[in-house]
């Protein structure tokens, strides 16, 4: 039988991963500034419901051409989000995936990762994902045979996936008008990748690194990089300007994506968006893109979800 060319074709998972539309923030923009036109790239339309499948797609590809095959385990520290990519793509094309985890991630996360059939290691909460990655570290150390350790922090492809993907989609989806660049950093892969190929495209790009405002924080997913362990793949070279978010800011800008645009986004989105407002009041004039990482759902269980902008 002939296949009908008008029936769509039948996709893995892996090939849904990209293509994220660009949001303008109409509600919010207007109340900004006039000669500035501010952007979202909503990053929660990936099938894993964040950025991290793209990094994770590129890190998988990259150790199957490296001899990566089924007999091995997928291991990784995470603080959820690469971890729900990898259990995704692990569950899709037949590998077992095994997680270092800190005790505190959410129960939302943590159902989520279970569902894909993803083997938990916790590890102290008070170390973060620096803790979850010496303990990962360790048992790629101890089981060489049976880890392939994708170290996430130190790999090239994480940041790769990003100026192969993200960049050419948000420079082809503003044409090329782009003026700042707005991104969280937490295994910095995102605005390392991103960056990179806005530089290359046209130098007078701004890029903008968004971090806490200190260690202790309740912006998931995002480093305090003076303090934490600064990943291998981050390029100190790239932002033009590093700007500080407090968690209450942050989680006040993601209520107000629900409330005013109907976004339903994470804290690390709210504390972008925190930023890029910040930004637009002092540039006056430009065209702001903000990386939205994930959506929100995952967050639901924290409490300032109930409280009034």
């Amino acid at each position: 039988m002939v296949p009908d060319p008008a029936e769509p074709k039948a996709s893995n998972v892996a090939d849904l991963i990209g293509g994220t539309p660009l949001l303008r923030l109409d509600r919010i923009w207007k109340d900004v500034i006039p000669g500035v036109e501010l952007f979202a790239k909503a990053e929660w339309g990936n099938p894993g419901g964040s950025v991290k499948d793209r990094a994770a797609l590129y890190m998988l590809r990259d150790a199957e051409k490296r001899g990566l095959t089924p007999k091995w385990t997928l291991l990784d520290a995470t603080s959820g989000s690469t971890g729900i990519a990898l259990s995704m793509l692990g569950a899709a094309e037949g590998y077992r995936v095994t997680l270092c985890v800190p005790k505190n991630i959410s129960v939302e996360r943590r159902r989520i990762l279970r569902a894909f059939g993803a083997d938990l290691v916790f590890t102290p909460a008070t170390e973060g994902t620096d803790g979850a990655q010496r303990v990962a570290r360790a048992m790629a150390e101890s089981a060489p045979d049976r880890y392939w350790y994708f170290d996430q922090y130190n790999n090239e492809a994480n940041w790769r996936a990003h100026f192969e993907t993200t960049g050419p989609e948000i420079y082809d989806q503003t044409r090329g008008r782009i003026t700042h660049f707005v991104a969280c950093l937490g295994t910095t892969g995102t605005f390392v990748g991103v960056g990179r190929y806005l530089r290359q495209k046209n130098p007078d790009i701004r890029l903008v690194a968004v971090q806490p405002d200190s260690p202790f924080h309740g912006i998931e997913g995002v480093k305090h990089l003076e303090t934490a362990k600064v990943p291998g793949i981050w390029d100190a070279s790239l932002p033009d300007q590093t700007m500080t978010v407090a968690t209450e800011d942050a989680q006040a800008a993601a209520r107000r994506l629900a409330r005013d645009e109907g976004y339903l986004v994470g804290t690390s989105s709210g504390a972008a968006l925190d930023a890029a407002l910040r930004l637009a009041e002092r540039i006056q004039e430009g065209v702001v893109v903000v990386v939205f990482p994930d959506a929100g759902d995952k967050y639901l269980g924290d409490r300032y979800w109930e409280e009034a902008i």
